[in-house]
């Protein structure tokens, strides 16, 4: 992989050098991944056939990216593309500690959740962006999210959490699995119970007493995710009531 351009990169730039990356029989095995079939959450998805480490190189190279530029990765119909785009935009955040950007960069990751459409392009960018811009500010955001109809937007408002509580802040963590405790798809029980896993792994007692009221009324995989760590009894006892 070349050093860090320092020119201002376009997005067909960016977008060629992916292309010569892909990998077909990669690109099938990651659709069949995604679920990417009729139906199924991913429906639509289209896949280059690129590794993670292989984006972040390429991410690296090309951080001076322009809004524009990166808007243009973000919205194209393949899934590498966007986490590309996603994963620049990332590293401007954490790279430039200037207020004022990085409420732009905030805006503009908010204003692209209808592009940000699959769990892992979740998961690698909003706790490291919108949780941290969150961290000193109101988490009203984080509940207008949660209330979504978007189930990316509500897994967004979840695993934004992950800053608070790798800091020991678990209010709003508890307060958005309650929210979402019902709700129908595995992929946002996944999310909070990988949450609540966190969180007792800070603070046992914490789950503990979040988990006694709940544990008995929340998705299995959810609360199997949730105890991960506990000992095999205490997750037997768990399981067994549930």
């Amino acid at each position: 992989m070349k050093p860090e351009t320092h020119a201002t990169p376009t997005a067909q730039d960016i977008i060629a050098e992916l292309n010569a990356l892909g990998n077909p029989d990669k690109a099938a095995h990651l659709s069949r991944f995604f679920k990417t079939g009729k139906g199924q959450y991913g429906e639509g998805d289209l896949f280059l056939g690129i590794t993670v480490p292989e984006q972040r190189s390429i991410a690296l190279k090309y951080r001076k990216a322009t809004p524009p530029v990166l808007a243009e990765l973000i919205s194209s119909p393949y899934h590498e593309i966007r986490l590309t785009g996603l994963l620049i935009l990332v590293d401007q955040f954490t790279k430039n500690k200037d207020e004022a950007f990085r409420q732009t960069c905030v805006d503009f990751y908010l204003s692209q959740t209808r592009n940000i459409n699959n769990w892992d392009l979740v998961d690698l960018t909003c706790y490291k962006l919108l949780g941290v811009w969150l961290t000193d500010k109101d988490r009203g955001i984080l509940y207008v999210l949660a209330h979504s109809s978007n189930m990316w937007e509500q897994r967004i408002a979840i695993v934004s959490c992950m800053h608070f509580v790798r800091q020991g802040d678990f209010r709003d963590c508890l307060a958005i699995s309650d929210l979402l405790l019902n709700h129908p798809h595995d992929l946002i029980h996944k999310a909070v119970g990988w949450l609540l896993r966190e969180t007792g792994k800070k603070d046992r007692q914490v789950l503990k007493d979040f988990l006694s009221s709940r544990s008995s009324r929340m998705p299995r995989t959810m609360l199997r995710y949730a105890i991960e760590h506990f000992p095999e009894e205490e997750r037997k006892k768990y399981l067994s009531s549930h």
